[in-house]
């Protein structure tokens, strides 16, 4: 049975929180200069990347204000899968079987994740896998989206090397853009991989190191960032 046909019966009615989120952010001043936006970084641990069949064992955040990681205000919670979603994948993550025994349902978890973000932006590293795995879950279980902009780190790195190395394209087509690469690349300081809340952490390292010196290149409103990746030209 995948995870899509486990929640074909009618969804819940629509939390408040989801109704909340959309009427929050109906608009956003996108002239609104980077600076004065709050962010929440967040990661998933995920069974697999597979929509249709895989589910979120783990969602970790961080809260960004003034460009400056909010010490102690974070989200970290594991979820209960179906049960035939937890096998040794599992322990790619250190996550065991025996963790998430007594782990919330993602019908509980979803709400107050949702809540925790407010009214804030959504940064991840490769976040549209991430966002993508939480709509779909929210849809099904909510009949809701998580409406929040979303910034990506990994295109915002793509974009600031571009602009470092601009028509010297053959010196950085090999570079790597995965977290724990940039992260030594940028000597920015390396959290244990594969758990949700340190991988938020580290993510929040670079994107207030990849903001700050974007901001350098001219790039100082959210419509700035949103468009910074466009321009990358497609290597992989």
């Amino acid at each position: 049975m995948s995870f899509l046909s486990r929640f074909r019966s009618k969804p819940n009615p629509r939390h408040p929180v989801f109704i909340r989120n959309r009427d929050a952010f109906l608009r956003v001043a996108h002239d609104t200069p980077i600076n004065e936006f709050e962010f929440v970084v967040f990661d998933t641990e995920l069974t697999g990347l597979d929509l249709r069949n895989d589910e979120i064992l783990a969602i970790g955040a961080v809260r960004i204000r003034n460009l400056q990681i909010v010490a102690g205000d974070i989200f970290n919670s594991y979820t209960a899968p179906h049960r035939s979603a937890v096998n040794a994948q599992t322990f790619i993550h250190r996550i065991t079987p025996q963790q998430l025994e007594n782990a919330p349902s993602l019908a509980n978890v979803l709400p107050n994740f949702v809540d925790y973000c407010g009214q804030s932006l959504l940064v991840g590293h490769s976040v549209g896998i991430d966002i993508g795995f939480i709509n779909r879950a929210a849809g099904q279980l909510f009949d809701g989206q998580m409406t929040n902009p979303c910034l990506d780190t990994l295109q915002l790195a793509q974009t600031y090397t571009e602009k470092c190395w601009q028509h010297y394209y053959d010196r950085y087509a090999h570079m790597l853009y995965d977290l724990d690469s940039l992260s030594r690349r940028y000597q920015l300081p390396r959290f244990a991989r594969h758990d949700a809340l340190q991988d938020a952490v580290q993510t929040a390292y670079l994107f207030i190191f990849l903001v700050k010196h974007l901001q350098q290149y001219g790039l100082t409103t959210l419509k700035d960032f949103y468009h910074a990746g466009q321009s990358w030209r497609n290597i992989f």
